[in-house]
């Protein structure tokens, strides 16, 4: 027991002895990381993108089952830098999102567009596209809902 001991101290002793090696850090710093970081904290101090809508919910009203509905959102990007959208996840595969792939600048709007197939859909119903963004809560909810007419059978 007492050889284990004295073996893990001494190797702790190394490892301490090693790493405390009088080496010049700023020597190992590469000058590219460096200037990227620079950038990097620009584009954060520029703070997160802002997302507004013209509005959140479409409401459809009332269609007939089969009846294949499009929604449109305006998207404005009212932030300091560009505004991505990465995803948007519809809440069923009866919704079809289509959203800009392209960073929208600041100042500048855009729009999302959703497709609701009714077919098999009857009833009250309510639909959600998640965005996926760099702003700061990055989640945004889009919502489409109404009422379809269930066919005649």
């Amino acid at each position: 027991m007492k050889k284990i001991f004295i073996a893990s101290v001494l190797a702790l002793s190394t490892v301490l002895f090693v790493s405390c090696d009088k080496g010049n850090a700023s020597s190992k710093v590469k000058k590219e990381n460096l200037e990227s970081a620079k950038k990097r904290d620009v584009e954060i101090s520029k703070g997160a993108a802002l997302i507004k809508f013209d509005k959140t919910e479409y409401d459809f009203g009332t269609v007939n089952e089969g009846d294949v509905v499009e929604a449109e959102f305006v998207v404005t990007n009212s932030g300091n830098t560009n505004l991505v959208i990465t995803n948007a996840q519809p809440s069923c595969g009866c919704t079809v999102p289509e959203w800009p792939r392209e960073a929208i600048k600041p100042g500048e709007s855009s729009k999302v567009l959703a497709k609701f197939n009714t077919a098999g859909k009857p009833n009250k119903q309510s639909k959600t596209i998640t965005l996926i963004t760099n702003t700061a809560s990055g989640r945004e909810v889009l919502r489409i809902k109404g009422n379809v007419t269930p066919k005649a059978k």
